[in-house]
């Protein structure tokens, strides 16, 4: 195991191409792309430098030449490491993402690497001009977190050699693509399997959105808790929704807002789980005398909070971490041992749990 990227399980590494140098082709030059294109010099060098003034279908053209000829650009930069990290988010208005940026920057200061940071309006696909802006500020490197460049933005990135590493991902990566993130699946068997063993029978689960990978996988351990426990999951109380305090308070309000109400709610955030809580509060009920709830993330406030709150780690901090300790070593071109690291995800038990009457 590879200390730099510190406890965790690995997926699928990087697959090992040999050639034979004897053998190798001529490389393609600009001139051989414009002149299949028919094009001139000057517009693929705007193509390849991420230029706007090119139009679209001329773009797509060159694009695709480039592509057939698995043409890569010479690296120009130096091989010390300096310069910027762009660290791009769907969405940054959350103390979980506060928690990611802390994690990144305590490497990137220690590294002298400056942070710039931005975010995709709630969207998980970057719009089509975002690799033109990140090629034209030529940073070391992107971490994406929670959202994925298309196809076409990856093979921006890589024929002008600027490393991307996408953070607790949305959706299932290739191989090629380096991806951190936690074990999402146990975190939420670890959640469910506590309520359930607390003598909780009706459980509901506040994820996130259901197009997300992540919401998902803490839904499956989710039924898995309840299959080991040879009980039905009520397909009722499985409810889908962003990771805000006003999701989990939405839900909130319509799941604890009737008689055969769930007496424990497994959240997919922490906010969600507070959100939850708020409308406990509001319909008259009591965590945990009335209501068992387990929040996602251990952001700091969970644990100061009236009623500390029992929740499942997954070490944020250290996963932001990892992620950008392992774009660095990109940038400096050392080759990462493996392509997918999955943090370990852990149960924090606290007073907002308890048996039910």
């Amino acid at each position: 195991m590879d200390g730099r990227y510190g406890a965790a399980k690995f997926g699928s590494q990087l697959p090992m191409v040999v050639r034979d140098v004897s053998m190798t082709e001529p490389r393609t030059t600009i001139a051989v792309i414009a002149g299949e294109v028919g094009v001139s010099v000057t517009t693929v060098s705007k193509v390849l430098n991420g230029r706007s003034d090119v139009a679209a279908q001329t773009r797509a053209r060159v694009e695709a030449s480039l592509q057939a000829h698995g043409y890569r650009r010479r690296s120009r930069r130096p091989p010390a490491v300096t310069g910027h990290i762009d660290l791009v988010f769907h969405e940054f208005d959350s103390a979980w993402a506060m928690e990611v940026i802390r994690g990144v920057e305590a490497v990137t200061t220690a590294a002298r690497v400056e942070l710039l940071i931005s975010q995709l309006d709630g969207s998980h696909r970057p719009p089509r001009h975002w690799a033109d802006d990140v090629l034209a500020r030529n940073p070391l490197g992107v971490l994406l977190v929670l959202c994925h460049p298309t196809e076409s933005q990856q093979r921006q990135l890589h024929r002008q050699r600027i490393p991307f590493v996408v953070l607790d991902t949305d959706s299932a990566t290739a191989a090629s693509v380096p991806t951190v993130g936690s074990n999402n699946f146990n975190g939420g068997l670890l959640a469910t399997r506590h309520l359930l063993d607390l003598g909780h029978r009706r459980i509901a689960v506040v994820s996130g959105p259901a197009d997300v990978l992540c919401s998902r996988a803490r839904v499956a351990g989710y039924r898995s808790a309840h299959d080991e426990h040879g009980l039905p999951a009520d397909p009722a109380l499985v409810r889908y929704g962003h990771f805000t305090g006003e999701t989990g308070y939405q839900h909130g309000l319509d799941l604890l807002g009737v008689a055969d109400r769930p007496t424990a709610v497994f959240a997919g955030s922490d906010m969600q789980a507070m959100g939850v809580i708020r409308a406990a509060r509001k319909l008259g009920l009591q965590v945990p005398a009335d209501l068992s709830v387990v929040g996602y993330d251990n952001v700091e406030m969970t644990a100061w909070s009236a009623t500390p709150l029992t929740t499942v780690d997954q070490h944020v901090r250290e996963m932001a971490g990892t992620a950008v300790r392992m774009l660095l070593d990109l940038a400096r071109g050392v080759p990462v041992p493996m392509t997918r690291v999955d943090l370990v995800t852990e149960l924090i038990v606290r007073e907002s749990t308890a048996p039910p009457h």
